[in-house]
């Protein structure tokens, strides 16, 4: 089970309050960022229990890969959104997950 929540930063983002998936069934997580501006990048991070959250990946165009987590991020053409894309997802890796926008 992954869940992901919705995190401020500058400018607004949402989150599907929750994503379900099956151990070893890739799973993408999706941001959307309507009032992204130009200069904005794009952060994900995750939270496991009773910690504080966890860089993961940051972008500003395209798509990057990821290596802890294994998986991609991808942002959209227009970057009014993103996807968190988790390739092999574990049961360890079934924490929050936040977006959020910021320099």
């Amino acid at each position: 089970f992954f869940s992901s929540a919705v995190a401020a930063g500058r400018a607004q983002v949402q989150q599907e309050p929750s994503a379900e998936t099956t151990e070893g069934t890739g799973i993408s997580i999706s941001c959307s960022h309507p009032t992204i501006q130009i200069t904005d990048f794009i952060h994900w991070y995750r939270q496991l229990p009773g910690r504080g959250p966890a860089f993961i990946v940051s972008g500003l165009k395209g798509s990057k890969d990821l290596q802890d987590p294994p998986g991609r991020l991808s942002v959209a053409a227009d970057r009014r959104s993103s996807a968190l894309w988790l390739a092999r997802p574990r049961r360890g890796d079934a924490v929050v997950y936040y977006c959020a926008l910021g320099d």
